[in-house]
């Protein structure tokens, strides 16, 4: 084998410049598959960081909805007779959930659970001079928000934990915050549905980077909205869910649901589209990146092939000598591999300082203020895939020449020659 190897880089080396050409767009593939997975991937974390790091794994709550059954369904009255029922009502109770203290000790004790969040959601009025702006204003545990829902991530002013130990402050979406002129440090009037009134101190701005989100929505202290609300302590709309398996989240809603008697949400359901884009994005970045290094495995072939029809006196001399046509199947699979291995060592080098490069470009925009460069995923199993299909590529398109130089008739050769 040592003898066969020499044999293959002394063949190698006679035929530089086509070697290089072959070896470069070995490089070239895999350098462009490792830079766009990197790029695709880290992309597709940034944005599902913009919505999975803000959404609980399970999400219970209490929807409005009509009784489906209603009183007089119940009346024995003649089977001949049918009742007409139109414009139904949702039932006159609140939206809060029932013993919601009890179901977050129970989550708490749970094994699959991570971490259990109260949440108040209140539609709200801003009192912005003689206009009224529509809001919604979510009550939440500060802490909570902070460790496991990337809060203070978003804040592009103030700090989070001035919510958390101040009394009547909140904080502000900057769409709406823009819209009231209001700053940190300014005081805002708002009104409940309730007719109740209270006055709010600014002590943050919030920007998720969907701006028809940031016009709507505000931040405060769950004690904060309850107070706003006239409600108890106790009261509660929604349990945040965050599981240690994100994959349990439809098993999980659908048990809890029908163990707590109430509604439940799963992250996989609430976004599901996001969820498709993301995989056909990935997709489309792997299929690009395979068909780089398939075209980089036909100018092997190609390269090859011109090989052999030159070097037809050499292996009709190497058979002359002794040498079998396994041997020389052997020679030209292992000059493959060699423009295989150069390349994909060059590929990796010039790949990760690619993703270098990218991932040190400026990247400013109003919508994501978090995010200061394009997003590079550096997992190494992207390496690991390029370098095992260049070489799977390789030495597919090296066999069929090696194969074909196997089967060359020394006699005939010589005869011509």
């Amino acid at each position: 084998m040592r003898l066969l190897l020499v044999i293959a880089v002394t063949i190698l080396r006679a035929k530089l410049k086509q070697s290089i050409v072959a070896a470069v767009g070995v490089m070239f593939s895999i350098t462009m598959f490792v830079a766009l997975l990197g790029f695709m991937n880290g992309l597709n974390d940034m944005l599902d960081g913009l919505i999975l790091n803000r959404t609980p794994h399970v999400r219970m709550y209490n929807e409005m909805k009509a009784s489906p059954q209603q009183p007089i369904e119940l009346s024995e009255a003649d089977p001949t007779t049918h009742h007409f029922i139109r414009s139904v009502k949702p039932k006159s109770e609140l939206q809060k959930l029932r013993n919601a203290m009890g179901i977050m000790h129970t989550l708490e004790r749970d094994p699959r659970v991570l971490a259990v969040s109260p949440r108040l959601v209140a539609q709200v009025f801003f009192n912005v001079g003689t206009t009224d702006l529509n809001a919604q204003v979510s009550g939440i545990e500060v802490e909570q928000e902070m460790r496991y829902y990337m809060f203070s991530d978003y804040l592009v002013q103030g700090e989070a934990r001035d919510l958390a130990t101040g009394n009547n402050t909140v904080v502000l979406g900057k769409g709406l915050a823009d819209m009231m002129e209001a700053k940190l440090g300014d005081v805002v009037q708002v009104t409940a549905a309730s007719g109740d009134r209270a006055l709010l101190r600014v002590c943050g701005i919030f920007q998720s980077g969907i701006a028809e989100y940031d016009k709507v929505q505000c931040y405060a202290s769950l004690k904060t909205v309850q107070e706003l609300l006239g409600q108890p302590s106790s009261y509660i709309t929604d349990i945040n869910v965050k599981l240690k398996d994100i994959l349990l989240a439809p098993g999980m809603a659908k048990e809890l649901a029908q163990r707590f008697d109430v509604d439940a949400v799963d992250i996989q359901t609430a976004n599901a589209q996001f969820e498709t884009g993301s995989n056909v994005r990935s997709i489309i970045s792997y299929a690009v990146g395979v068909v780089l290094l398939i075209v980089a495995g036909f100018g092997i072939y190609n390269i090859l092939n011109m090989l052999i029809y030159e070097k037809l006196d050499s292996i009709a001399i190497l058979k002359a000598t002794g040498f079998s046509g396994a041997d020389v199947r052997r020679i030209f699979l292992a000059l493959s591999m060699v423009i295989g291995l150069v390349g994909a060592a060059g590929g990796l080098v010039f790949g990760f300082a690619l993703q270098n490069l990218i991932d040190n470009v400026p990247f400013v925009t109003q919508a994501l203020p978090t995010v200061t460069t394009f997003p590079i995923d550096y997992d190494p199993k992207y390496y690991i895939i390029a370098v095992a299909f260049a070489l799977v590529t390789t030495w597919i398109a090296g066999w069929f020449p090696a194969r074909k130089a196997a089967q060359v008739d020394p006699v005939e050769i010589i005869r011509g020659k």
